[in-house]
């Protein structure tokens, strides 16, 4: 997202960016606590999660170099209304909370940007509800995997099954066997956690309509064709 500033709009902002690393289920934000900083994944990926009573938790969403974590500032509040992890381990673009919304004081270009890529975050949630409820669970892993491989450099990211469970709302049990009729199938290969992406148009045949949609709307607010 930061790209798409002008020059002079983000050398005006570059001296509050910090480059942190990102490591793997590293909590950024927890639900109803302070947010202190925002981050701008550069190639990590963090996954959004509502965690019931019980302690068990759905992912809503995922963002990556598309955009930004810590959307509830641009609507004015100060605590996270989810709890924010690191999905894939890489570098990100820290930002102090009070300096973001200085930033996005006002009809800045910042802001402006910041509201489009907040429209396409509430799409990608509100078609995550209905992929979910209605499609297999071989649909939403590949769904899943290609919008991890949009945001990451090369074919090869750390993925757990235990975290891809997790993710996808289902038992432990039910990812390996996705996860070997995959690599059997020759779209992927998937060994100790680490994962290979060798047909992606396969991938993109398995998947399900909702990586379409998800794209399409991230092109036509953001302009970012991933293809």
């Amino acid at each position: 997202m930061l790209s798409l500033l002008p020059e002079d709009e983000f050398q005006r902002i570059s001296p509050l960016l910090q480059l942190v690393r990102t490591d793997f289920k590293e909590v950024l934000f927890k639900r109803d606590n302070p947010i202190e900083y925002i981050y701008f994944p550069c190639d990590s990926v963090f996954s959004v999660l509502t965690f019931m009573q019980n302690g068990t938790a759905v992912e809503v969403g995922t963002v990556g170099n598309e955009g930004f974590s810590g959307i509830e500032l641009l609507i004015g509040a100060d605590t996270a209304i989810d709890t924010t992890i690191c999905q894939v381990a890489g570098n990100s673009l820290r930002m102090r909370a009070a300096d973001f919304k200085e930033a996005i004081h006002g009809d800045t270009v910042m802001r402006r940007l910041a509201e489009r890529f907040l429209q396409a975050f509430l799409s990608q949630v509100s078609q995550s509800v209905a992929c979910n409820r209605l499609h297999t669970i071989e649909e939403r892993f590949s769904r899943w995997v290609l919008l991890t491989h949009d945001r990451v450099k090369g074919e090869h990211f750390h993925l757990t099954q235990e975290f891809l469970a997790d993710m996808l709302g289902v038992h432990r049990p039910s990812v390996s066997l996705v996860a070997g009729a995959f690599q059997q199938a020759g779209l992927i290969k998937y060994t100790r956690g680490n994962l290979t992406i060798l047909n992606r148009k396969g991938l993109e045949d398995a998947s399900c309509e909702c990586y379409a949609v998800v794209k399409k709307r991230l092109v036509q607010l953001l302009g970012l064709d991933r293809s």
